[in-house]
């Protein structure tokens, strides 16, 4: 029961051996990086050491500078730094948030995964706990499609993944997406979902994440 207790959410990080976290994320015009920075907010306040870091943009620079919105989220985020395996090998949990593009993960991001083979065959990204968050611009725009499609490489990994589920009121309150926190987005880039829910939904997710990645620490010790 009491460990079962602890990995539902209610182990202060405080009182326990300090958790790293790495939360990786791409964004063109910005939404995955608020996502990505309440969770960043959450972890901190939870007592985790937290790496915010994006994955390498590979669009060209002339279709960014002809997109106004992602071409000032680029000038914004300039000093993130740089997501490396390091990134991943050094956390406990680790967190993903990106856009979905036609159903699957933005293509950014698949092309960061795909570097990360040699940490895989290590065995080196096995029993972290993982959870992932999505956009897109329509309500039912491949948001649960895109994280289920990244959760089939962190089960590749032997990773855990740290659905949040209708474990909390705070998951219906923002879109009910059981697989992870997801945001809808105007065509200009802003989001349109009741904000301080939505803001809710991704800590509420850092949270579990986090407390499901102290559980699983003594498997990495």
């Amino acid at each position: 029961m009491g460990y079962l207790y602890r990995l539902l959410g209610n182990m202060d990080m405080k009182e326990t051996e300090k958790m790293k976290t790495t939360i990786v994320y791409y964004s063109s015009t910005g939404t995955n990086y608020q996502m990505a920075q309440w969770a960043a907010e959450a972890a901190e306040a939870a007592g985790s050491e937290v790496r915010l870091v994006k994955v390498p943009e590979t669009a060209p620079q002339a279709v960014i500078d002809s997109t106004p919105g992602w071409k000032a989220h680029v000038e914004a985020a300039k000093d993130i730094p740089v997501a490396t395996g390091a990134d991943l090998e050094w956390a406990d949990a680790l967190i993903f948030s990106v856009p979905t593009r036609f159903g699957n993960i933005a293509s950014q991001m698949q092309s960061f995964i795909d570097t990360l083979g040699g940490l895989w065959f290590q065995g080196k990204l096995s029993n972290k706990a993982v959870s992932a968050m999505t956009s897109a611009q329509n309500l039912h725009g491949g948001q649960e499609a895109t994280i289920l499609s990244l959760y089939t490489t962190m089960y590749h990994w032997g990773a855990i993944v740290a659905a949040p589920g209708y474990t909390d009121a705070v998951v219906s309150e923002a879109n009910g997406n059981p697989y992870g926190t997801s945001a809808t987005v105007s065509p200009e880039g802003k989001i349109t979902d009741d904000i301080p829910a939505l803001k809710a939904a991704v800590q509420y997710q850092a949270k579990r994440t986090l407390n499901v990645g102290q559980a699983l620490k003594g498997f990495n010790t």
